[in-house]
């Protein structure tokens, strides 16, 4: 892999800027999953035993550029990574114009990338701002390395010093050495929000797999359309509609036949109050929490004759116990499968297995989700030709 490491650069006294993901899963205002703060760990701590000026950027959910909202605040994350490392953490809200590196004895946090207006455009006068903060940049962000966005992509192109961090080398090399042998029939369990984003991993992966089975909120997406009740889900808009229509033309698309459902807006999350029903009898009221009895079966028929299997993606509300029966069930005919090979990604996804204290036994656990896939669909992500 013809990539500079971090580990090929001489640190000391540098000002470090690290593109870490610390994006993780948070309900409530609580962290579900610290999986990739703990795994960012190995780069940011690397950095500051070389003796550098380590500074560390993230995003945290989608907020919208331009303006501060609390919800998406990495100052929590601050105190959460206080707990993992050993050097005090400095945290930086204001920083485009230039911050003040007294010495090495501190790790700096800045603020949410994405509220810069220009993050998710990957604008040329931001990553200048970004790539002004540092002698050395790290892309160790491997679950945002399929983004172009000035944090991850464009700073790149203004520093004279760039290279890979040990979590983006780890999760490379294990998936490229995990693809390069995948044995049929192939299979992807795909769930979460991110319809648009998703829509277009699906018309590569559809060339590629063998199944996908759609779950969560992107599959409410797919009955909506199948049923024409376009009131089941907000996540996706008119221009989409024919794409989804074609996707669904495939015989090897897997949606829900049936599901649990609850009111919208109900006050009690229990299991009293959750109703099974087939896909075309869901009322305008009623909200998705979890697969039926007859999906599952559908699913775990699949499961038993796939050799690869790749899951990004939530399969409901698993958040709450009362709704985590897809995904436990789902979950444990993967791993009763002796002949599969089983990579799991995605903040959400691992935060379900973690719940169900089945992490360890998965056959790859990456930080990335949608990246992950679409490292299988195509290893040359734009970030990696440019690294390279």
């Amino acid at each position: 892999m013809n990539f500079k490491k971090i580990t090929d650069l001489n640190l000391f006294g540098k000002r470090v800027l690290i593109r870490s993901d610390l994006n993780v899963p948070i309900k409530n205002g609580r962290m579900i999953s610290d999986m990739r703060i703990r795994e960012s760990l190995r780069t940011i701590n690397f950095a500051l035993n070389q003796g550098a000026k380590v500074i560390v950027m993230s995003h945290l959910g989608n907020p919208i550029e331009g303006s501060f909202n609390k919800k998406y605040s990495l100052y929590p994350i601050s105190k959460i990574l206080s707990q993992y490392i050993d050097f005090p953490i400095r945290f930086i809200k204001n920083y485009l114009n230039g911050i003040q590196i007294i010495d090495n004895s501190k790790l700096i946090l800045l603020e949410n990338v994405r509220f810069n207006i220009g993050e998710f455009k990957n604008d040329i006068f931001l990553s200048k701002k970004y790539a002004n903060l540092c002698d050395i940049y790290v892309m160790d962000a491997f679950a945002t390395a399929h983004r172009i966005h000035a944090s991850t992509y464009g700073v790149v192109n203004f520093v004279k010093k760039t290279c890979i961090g040990k979590l983006f080398l780890y999760e490379i090399k294990n998936l490229k050495n995990i693809f390069s042998g995948l044995i049929r029939p192939i299979t992807v369990i795909l769930g979460g929000k991110k319809i648009s984003t998703k829509l277009n991993i699906l018309d590569n992966l559809i060339k590629k797999v063998d199944y996908v089975i759609l779950c969560g909120e992107i599959s409410n997406v797919f009955i909506s359309v199948k049923t024409c009740n376009f009131k089941l889900s907000s996540f996706y808009n008119k221009k989409m509609i024919l794409k989804i229509k074609k996707i669904l033309s495939f015989k090897k698309v897997i949606i829900p036949v049936d599901v649990y459902v609850q009111k919208k807006n109900s006050q009690s999350y229990t299991l009293n109050n959750i109703f099974k029903k087939p896909i075309n009898q869901i009322g305008s009221k009623d909200q998705i929490v979890d697969l039926g009895p007859e999906t599952i079966k559908k699913i775990i028929r699949i499961i038993k004759i796939t050799r690869t299997i790749l899951w990004n993606g939530p399969i409901g509300a698993y958040e709450n116990p009362c709704f985590r029966k897809g995904t436990k069930m789902i979950a444990e005919s993967i791993l009763n499968n002796k002949n599969i090979c089983s990579i799991v990604g995605g903040g959400g996804t691992i935060s379900s297995i973690e719940l169900l204290n089945l992490k360890q036994k998965f056959s790859y656990i990456s930080t990335g989700g949608n990246a992950c896939l679409e490292f299988f669909i195509n290893e040359n992500f734009p970030v990696i030709k440019l690294l390279k």
